[in-house]
């Protein structure tokens, strides 16, 4: 995921005509007392947007305003490319949906969010950590965070496979139910290099890439903060000549041996596909693998297991990948757009949504993780139970080159800098040459 780059007036002219096609939903009500546009990430599930827009023509209806949606996909950054069109033209939806980092590049256009937030808060208590390390500037929010879209992208493997070639029952080590096991305090990130060898050895290479797109970036990520492995710390201070990161590059040395002879060119499909094929053993990520098994290998998918990450020295780190709905300074109905977002945000719309995609939208808010979906939905029955971060795993959501402020941050994850430097050591390139080169990528982003 790119972070929105200088938008010139040809490029802006090539994106009006990009945009144009865009999925469209007008919902029309009698004596309409105003007029929303809303720009929606277009769920890869297609019951997704089907709920959603119910909920707005449920809403629509009681309060008597138009509303236009939008279901914008990010393919090609469609979406992130719509928002850098309409922040230089300012002009275009009121309400538009931002991944990860994007609303911070935004900051100055965006209407503070603090009184939804605050009312949100009050009912159903705080969110993630990491919705406020990304979401928010000068200690204002500039987005509410959604569930829609929202996600975890921890192991998901083969319990057969596993338990048969590496030793691992991961469905007794992390049960549905939240309950801590002694077996779990065994899945660490020693256990998955020792079971990513074995798999291997019986042709179930670990689905795991080191390329430069999301998912290879989230993985090395909270690999790199399970070891404390911090590139640059919260001052903004280059912080990668120390021990941790040391200790997690010895580890790395280990650990790409085991990953796929093509680890470096894995886009964010590559690991759906080894799964639903049959050939892998794990990978990380959330259940859209597993969902395209239920229906293109049900074999696969009744075989699968998600489950938290391993532990390391620091602890467990999940990757996690917050969406906002933003609100645009230019809007000019900004009271009715603030009320849909509230509205949309709480438990029963959020409970709906989710039921709706099976799970996969992951809510904000802490209190909301006890929805039946997770419980029920299979095969086999209870999947997807260790998805939402439960108490009992002890860990913590992530997101790649945290804690260093995000101006900073936002260029380690979109250079790809973590796993790059996993690659060049798959590449036989040496510790101290890999730390040279990420030094300089370093200085360069602090600078």
């Amino acid at each position: 995921m790119k972070a929105s780059g200088r938008l010139t007036r040809r490029n802006a002219l090539k994106l009006g005509a990009a945009t144009a096609a865009l999925p469209l939903v007008h919902i029309r009500t009698a004596g309409a007392a105003g007029k929303l546009s809303f720009g929606f990430w277009d769920h890869w599930v297609p019951q997704g947007n089907d709920v959603m827009q119910k909920q707005v023509a449920a809403w629509a209806d009681k309060n008597k305003v138009e509303v236009q949606c939008d279901f914008i996909t990010t393919n090609g950054n469609k979406l992130l490319l719509t928002t850098a069109a309409e922040d230089q033209a300012k002009t275009g939806h009121d309400v538009v949906t931002f991944l990860q980092w994007d609303a911070l590049n935004h900051a100055d256009s965006l209407e503070p969010m603090d009184d939804v937030m605050k009312r949100l808060t009050d009912a159903y208590g705080p969110v993630n950590d990491i919705c406020g390390y990304v979401g928010k500037a000068k200690d204002h929010w500039l987005g509410v965070p959604s569930s829609s879209g929202a996600q975890n992208k921890g192991p998901c493997g083969r319990i057969s496979v596993l338990k048969d070639a590496a030793g691992l029952d991961v469905v007794a080590m992390f049960p549905a139910r939240d309950e801590h096991t002694a077996a779990a305090d065994n899945w660490t990130y020693e256990a998955m290099l020792k079971a990513a060898e074995a798999c291997q050895k019986v042709g179930m290479t670990f689905g795991i890439g080191l390329g430069q797109t999301g998912d290879s970036v989230d993985t090395a990520g909270s690999m790199f903060a399970a070891f404390g492995a911090e590139l640059v710390n919260a001052k903004g201070e280059i912080a990668i000549k120390s021990d941790n990161v040391r200790q997690v590059l010895e580890y790395g040395q280990k650990w790409v041996k085991f990953l796929p002879a093509d680890a470096v060119s894995y886009d964010d499909a590559s690991n759906n596909r080894a799964l639903i094929s049959g050939k892998s053993a794990l990978i990380w990520n959330p259940p859209s693998a597993w969902a395209v098994a239920k229906r293109d290998a049900p074999a696969v998918a009744a075989d699968c297991w998600t489950f938290p990450a391993p532990a390391g020295p620091k602890g467990r780190f999940m990757p996690y990948v917050p969406f906002f709905w933003g609100l645009w300074k230019f809007s000019k109905n900004k009271s009715a757009a603030k009320d849909l977002i509230e509205y949309l945000s709480q438990r029963p719309q959020v409970e709906a949504r989710c039921t709706a995609v099976d799970g996969y939208d992951l809510p904000p808010f802490e209190s909301m993780i006890d929805f039946p979906v997770w419980d029920n939905v299979g095969p086999p029955k209870g999947t997807v139970y260790n998805y939402p971060i439960r108490k009992s795993a002890q860990e913590k959501a992530h997101i790649a080159a945290f804690p260093a402020p995000p101006d900073i941050a936002v260029q380690i994850y979109n250079r790809a800098t973590m796993p790059t430097m996993l690659a060049k050591l798959q590449s036989g390139q040496t510790i101290p040459q890999v730390i040279a080169w990420a030094t300089n990528e370093l200085e360069g982003f602090t600078r």
